[in-house]
């Protein structure tokens, strides 16, 4: 029998240090777990450190305009998986994170290395449910938990996965205003407006609805008990099942998602005239930047509804 010979990794390349160095940063500034291994962690470890190793290049001072340019187009050029080129989304994707790294290596004062040029994305088309298909949705589900997720979704645009991790002391009252303390991304707490109506429901809920008897924190838990015996925190994919299944008892022909009542709440917000900024706090987004490239599919018409609106308010004085 042949002996084993362990082959040790050969030490990194400076490049590969300064990557590390720069996940490192970002777990440093409080992004999640999953987002630095998805969305910088994969792009620059799996995608372009690979590349760089194929062109020989070890150091950020090689990564000149033509190197720039050339790993662009390879991008463009690469194929997933499953054979099918990257989409434009995915490309852009990849790029704002490797450049968003390039940016960081300039200001730690690692020379001025070129950053690969975005490729432009089509217009995004958002279709939405708008107030009166949001209102079937809520009132087809058949019991008081759904009715009140399906509502905080829709009413206070919240995701998915924030819908879950609610706990039961997460309802904060303050100066006869409610809200719902939410656990967003980045491990950032925000408070989001809870309407009345809501607010009520969720105290109907707690007292009559919720399982007394559940050891769990989590406001929404399992209707029936698990394998374990127990009522167990609702989950993700429990929540997709729900508003699917509302959707079709509603006759939506719609595809209604978690996300698309997230989506549905930003846009009538802004269509009802709520400024931009407000809407951003509130859904729990850093910047306005998400708002303008996503919701760009708000019209003319809009606009036009919106002046009107306001030059009544104007006239009413």
């Amino acid at each position: 029998m042949a002996d084993l010979t362990l082959v040790r990794p050969g030490p990194r390349t400076a490049l590969e240090r300064l990557v590390e160095d720069y996940l490192m940063a970002c777990r440093a500034r409080g992004l999640s777990k999953n987002t630095i291994e998805l969305s910088y962690g994969y792009p620059l470890r799996a995608v372009f450190l690979p590349w760089c190793a194929e062109q020989g290049m070890t150091d950020i001072s090689q990564l000149d305009r033509r190197a720039a340019d050339s790993f662009s187009v390879a991008l463009r050029e690469m194929r997933s998986r499953r054979g099918a080129p990257l989409s434009v989304t995915t490309v852009h994707a990849y790029l704002r994170s490797i450049r968003g790294f390039l940016t960081w290596c300039e200001r730690e004062g690692e020379g001025s290395p070129v950053r690969p040029p975005l490729p432009r994305l089509p217009r995004r088309v958002v279709h939405v449910l708008d107030r009166e298909e949001v209102r079937r949705l809520v009132a087809a589900a058949p019991t008081e938990r759904d009715r009140l997720i399906l509502g905080i979704l829709a009413d206070c645009g919240v995701r998915n996965q924030e819908v879950c991790a609610l706990r039961t002391d997460d309802v904060v009252r303050h100066d006869r205003q409610s809200f719902l303390r939410i656990h967003g991304k980045g491990s950032r707490d925000r408070l989001v407006p809870l309407p009345p109506a809501l607010l009520r429901g969720i105290e109907r809920y707690q007292r009559h609805g919720r399982p007394a008897d559940t050891r769990s924190d989590r406001l929404f838990v399992s209707l029936r008990r698990g394998l374990s015996g127990e009522y167990e925190p609702l989950t993700r994919s429990g929540v997709l099942k729900l508003v699917r299944s509302a959707a079709e008892r509603a006759g939506i022909a719609k595809d209604v998602y978690p996300h698309l009542l997230r989506h549905s709440f930003i846009t009538n917000a802004l269509r009802g005239g709520m400024d931009s900024m407000v809407v951003a706090q509130i859904v729990g987004h850093t910047s306005l930047r998400m708002i303008e490239r996503v919701y760009s599919h708000l019209n003319a018409g809009d606009a036009y509804h919106a002046l009107l609106v306001l030059l009544s308010q104007d006239s009413d004085r």
